[in-house]
């Protein structure tokens, strides 16, 4: 654990020193969490009518019982934007994950840490830790002010327990970190294969297109994201993450990795 630790604490002190990724970690949270609070105080005090009848028939899934007109549209709109507590865990790391591997090789700190004697398996568990850590902190603490924001805002407690209802607590409490670990390891295993940081970051971000189709496709009415979406999307991400940690560590040859880059 010494060595993952040290790892760990080396790569926050090489990674933060970047602005880019001290911007995305710092701007993300604040610019995700703000969105639905802003909805939440915007629609609050309006009066809705008969805007319910031009929302897809998915509508009545996010109205319980006891809520007028106007607090179910609240309701609906701001679930849209809690999704985006999920992408945080996604594309935070890749900023983190993608510069650890091809940053430390144009900085020329890869070399020294290859020849130490830890082995790869240590080596990427502290690389994934460093990135996962601050994207589920972030993520978590995000998510913890807009429900208390929520709670300031909102004064019906119906409305207050469908905004923090626990399909969306279980999504972003546990499939959040799932979402992180897959976000990190595929970029690890990009970072590895690519010479320029940039490219990593680039080629990283493909692992964020599912989840931006599902925030289209529940806006569009296309599904209703309910609890049994959430554990069965938490159960699939649990083994690709088994997955992905495998190929990693298989990907990550530390022997061909020095000679092949130049």
């Amino acid at each position: 654990m010494n060595k993952i630790r040290t790892i760990i604490y080396k790569e926050w002190a090489e990674v933060f020193k970047n602005k880019m990724v001290l911007f995305t970690i710092i701007f993300l949270p604040l610019l995700f969490t703000a969105l639905p609070l802003i909805v939440l105080y915007v629609t609050g005090g309006s009066s809705v009518g008969d805007l319910t009848t031009d929302l897809p028939p998915q509508f009545m899934n996010y109205c319980p019982q006891g809520l007028n007109a106007g607090e179910c549209f609240q309701v609906y709109i701001v679930s849209q934007f809690i999704l985006l507590f999920m992408m945080m865990p996604l594309i935070i790391p890749v900023n983190i994950a993608a510069y650890s591997i091809v940053g430390e090789k144009t900085t020329r700190s890869l070399e020294p840490l290859l020849a130490t004697p830890i082995t790869t398996a240590e080596l990427l568990t502290g690389k994934n830790l460093a990135a996962v850590i601050p994207a589920v902190v972030a993520t978590w603490g995000g998510f913890l002010v807009y429900a208390l924001g929520a709670a300031i805002i909102v004064q019906n407690q119906l409305v207050i327990s469908a905004l923090l209802d626990p399909v969306w607590l279980t999504a972003v409490f546990l499939v959040g970190p799932l979402l992180a670990v897959l976000s990190v390891n595929f970029s690890i295993m990009v970072s590895s294969r690519v010479n320029d940081p940039r490219v990593a970051e680039q080629l990283s971000t493909i692992v964020i297109l599912p989840l931006l189709g599902a925030f289209f496709g529940q806006i569009a009415g296309l599904f209703f994201i309910n609890g049994s979406l959430v554990i069965g999307t938490a159960i699939v991400l649990f083994l690709l993450d088994i997955l992905m940690v495998y190929l990693a560590v298989r990907l990550f040859q530390r022997e061909n990795i020095l000679t092949r880059w130049k």
